[in-house]
């Protein structure tokens, strides 16, 4: 299978995927930092890295939505379909504490918020299980790695392409 939004050869939406889920990671870090006691600007930081999240997740989404027209009608779709529904509940959790933080004058996280938080990135860590598995069946048997110094150095010839993609 071959993604329809790719980048040098290279699928975008898998490195889409990565930036919100590391934003939502750092927003929750900075609220746990926040309702732990840590200078209240932390909150605020934290409310504005979960919504860049929700902006870059929204990108994803839309990624994976196009990727999903090429999966075949197999067990592989099942899984891509339910990757893309994980992620997008990983993103509502944070989307309803957005909603929640939106009107308070200074954003800050309460325990709540927090918790909420820490299930969304719990229902990601699937996600992120979900689509390791997904690269591995779309990757297997395309590519084999180097397994010498020579990939580390960047040389050209360290990974060998072996399917035969068309333009």
């Amino acid at each position: 299978m071959q993604s329809r939004l790719r980048v040098q050869g290279h699928p975008i939406q898998p490195m889409l995927v990565t930036f919100p889920f590391g934003l939502f990671v750092s927003a929750t870090v900075f609220d746990l930092t926040d309702v732990l006691g840590g200078p209240a600007f932390l909150g605020e930081v934290g409310y504005w890295t979960s919504v860049a999240a929700l902006v870059a997740a929204a990108l994803a989404a839309v990624a994976g939505m196009i990727d999903l027209w090429d999966v075949p009608v197999d067990r592989t779709r099942r899984t891509a379909i339910t990757f893309n529904l994980v992620n997008v509940a990983m993103a509502a959790l944070f989307l309803l504490a957005c909603l929640v933080r939106a009107d308070a004058p200074q954003r800050g996280a309460s325990v709540v918020l927090l918790l909420t938080e820490l299930v969304a990135l719990g229902v990601g860590a699937v996600g992120v299980w979900l689509g390791a598995r997904l690269v591995r069946r779309f990757d297997a048997g395309r590519r084999s790695e180097a397994t010498t110094f020579d990939a580390l150095s960047g040389a050209a010839d360290a990974t060998v392409d072996l399917a035969h993609h068309r333009p």
